[in-house]
């Protein structure tokens, strides 16, 4: 029955797996993208207690597909032999063909690298932000922590009189 009431749909809750912090230190992040990720189920059962690491991953585009590489995701101790995989096995991000073919030519035609932000889990899904990138420099780098933490130094002396 309606009581002419609106219910209103809940969002399913994330859940930060792992962060690759280098990442933005190292690159300057242009725009983000909400992937998902094709894995078996000894990985998600890792991914879910947050043995996984993507501090030195990114992302390639082969045929048409965009993959995951140098992800580590720990072997699963309970899997008997078969449930056994590589830990950093190239893993298939699943995004439609138009954001894949987009991706691809931004990254060819800016010279920008694919670069994965955060694991996270979204409901009951491994989901993967990934970041179209442009690397810094060793000067533009300098000056990123340099902003930082000017800007650190006055929001205290804000705080302080405030």
């Amino acid at each position: 029955m309606d009581n002419g009431q609106v219910t209103e749909k809940k969002q399913p809750q994330e859940i930060t797996v792992a962060t690759n912090r280098r990442a933005r230190a190292d690159y300057t992040v242009l725009e983000t993208l909400e992937a998902g990720i094709a894995l078996t189920g000894a990985e998600i059962k890792v991914v879910r207690e947050r043995h996984v690491n993507i501090a030195e991953a990114y992302a390639q585009i082969r045929n048409g597909e965009l993959w995951l590489q140098n992800c580590h995701i720990s072997p699963y101790k309970a899997a008997g032999h078969y449930g056994q995989l590589d830990p950093a096995r190239p893993r298939k991000l699943l995004l439609h063909r138009t954001q894949i073919a987009r991706l691809a030519l931004e990254a060819n035609r800016q010279r920008l690298t694919i670069v994965p932000l955060r694991m996270y889990l979204k409901g009951h899904l491994a989901k993967v932000e990934v970041g179209l990138a442009r690397g810094r420099r060793k000067y533009e780098k300098r000056e990123v922590i340099k902003k930082r933490e000017s800007d650190r130094e006055m929001g205290q002396a804000i705080k302080l009189r405030g």
